[in-house]
């Protein structure tokens, strides 16, 4: 008699279990964190540690208060460690400990715990935090080594009424938003370390690649349309580079638990969440239009897996 076991998604349909996944996403996130302790100090570092810590903690405590003995799978911290990457270096810790909370209990377990969470937790912990806390999280951060205040590049962008020029008149290149060498979250700033983390996801076979392309190509799609329309909005380069675009592309949206199954979906997906990403920057109350795109799609997933599944082999179409 074959014994099949029933667990809760994310299937993994090779010699691999949750966890394995899971510390290649830490590993990944490793650049990420060693540009922000550059960039912003080692408080970065702190942040960034503590999140991952107290992350899994609390995911395995959630667990035993739910009566499940699987014990950890280090998804509590990857969600701890990408909200730690999605405040800056001012948020106090207690405050990101508080989103964290909110992420972990209301975001993840309220729903059934890993693989039933329709909603991204760390990107929920973080608008949670934007609303709650809005003085902490989008104040001014500092840079070192000279420990000099800047606004985010996005910031700067909208308070001119959405010009691009204030950006580059404050003395921001394109070099300093790849690098990193700009004012934003922890993990938002340098796309060098973010794309260090994400190939090697790649080369783990841990990414759904559909996602991220199709995010980042309707983006540069609609802010060239725009750029063509307005020059004042910003060129494409200048929205991809500038802040939680490649973060989010590259490792939130592409959460196995709360994005599409089927490559239609995921291209679906993608840009949609790329289109609200420019939208909502252009026309949005808040600078930054990611993490508000991204969980818009969230709850549009099981939609788009209804529309988008695959006909049944020998189905007749009606």
């Amino acid at each position: 008699m074959i014994k099949l076991k029933v667990g809760n998604a994310p299937h993994i349909g090779v010699k691999d279990d949750v966890r394995k996944v899971m510390v290649d996403v830490l590993i990944a996130l490793v650049p990420a964190v060693i540009a922000a302790t550059v960039v912003f100090g080692w408080k970065a570092l702190f942040l960034s540690i503590l999140g991952a810590v107290v992350g899994e903690i609390l995911d395995v405590y959630f667990k035993k208060l739910a009566g499940r003995k699987d014990g950890w799978d280090g998804s509590g911290a990857v969600t701890g460690l990408l909200l730690a990457l999605n405040v800056g270096v001012g948020t106090p810790w207690w405050v990101m400990l508080i989103g964290l909370l909110f992420a972990l209990a209301v975001a993840k377990h309220a729903f059934g715990g890993l693989g039933q969470n329709v909603f991204n937790p760390a990107l929920a912990g973080r608008v949670f935090l934007l609303i709650s806390f809005p003085t902490h999280m989008t104040g001014k951060v500092f840079l070192q080594p000279d420990a000099t205040t800047s606004a985010t590049p996005l910031t700067l962008f909208s308070d001119a009424g959405h010009n691009v020029k204030a950006v580059f008149d404050a003395g921001v290149s394109y070099w300093d938003l790849f690098v990193g060498n700009v004012g934003g979250t922890l993990g938002e700033t340098s796309t060098l370390a973010l794309l260090i983390g994400f190939f090697y996801l790649v080369y783990r076979r841990r990414i759904k690649l559909v996602v991220p392309v199709s995010y980042i190509a309707t983006t540069f799609l609609f802010a060239l349309i725009g750029w063509a329309i307005n020059p004042k909005l910003g060129d494409p380069i200048f929205h991809i580079l500038s802040g939680g675009l490649m973060l989010g592309a590259l490792f939130m949206a592409t959460d196995m638990v709360t994005s599409p199954m089927t490559p239609k979906g995921q291209a679906i997906f993608g840009f949609g969440a790329g289109a609200l990403t420019y939208l909502i920057r252009i026309f949005g109350a808040y600078p930054e239009g990611v993490s508000f795109s991204i969980l818009i799609m969230n709850g549009l997933v099981p939609l788009i897996d209804m529309y988008a599944k695959p006909r049944i082999f020998g189905e007749v179409n009606e």
